[in-house]
């Protein structure tokens, strides 16, 4: 990964980040580790904690960025997040797998927040 693409990265974390905070959210953790790999954002309202990617392009010529998630990206995220829980999980608590495309282009930015992107078993 280039010194540039990381910049972008984390322009494109800091977009969800406080568009997660407009919407109601306060944010728990942010690139969150767990070995080799890591968790964008860990954001929790009304008892919920959503784990979220955040993936950011500068166009959709590869696509939309919420499509990026790919299934080993998804098996990371769950394998961060089992961890995450068994260490600072409360009685109660739902979670849930969010995913946020940041489209920042033509001095424009665009934020897709996918809800509930897909499940422990694989599914969704």
């Amino acid at each position: 990964m280039t010194i540039a693409t990381d910049r972008f990265g984390l322009t494109g974390e800091r977009v969800a980040e406080r568009w997660l905070r407009e919407h109601g959210w306060r944010l728990l953790s942010r690139r969150y580790r767990s070995g080799r790999r890591d968790i964008d954002l860990i954001a929790e309202r009304d008892g919920l904690v959503a784990f979220v990617e955040v993936k950011a392009r500068s166009g959709v010529r590869f696509g939309d960025p919420v499509e990026a998630v790919n299934w080993k990206k998804r098996n990371d995220l769950i394998r961060s997040a089992t961890t995450w829980i068994e260490r600072n999980g409360r009685p109660g608590e739902e979670y849930r797998f969010d995913v946020i495309g940041v489209l920042i282009a033509e001095r424009r930015v665009r934020v897709r927040h996918v809800e509930n992107a897909f499940a422990i078993d694989g599914r969704g």
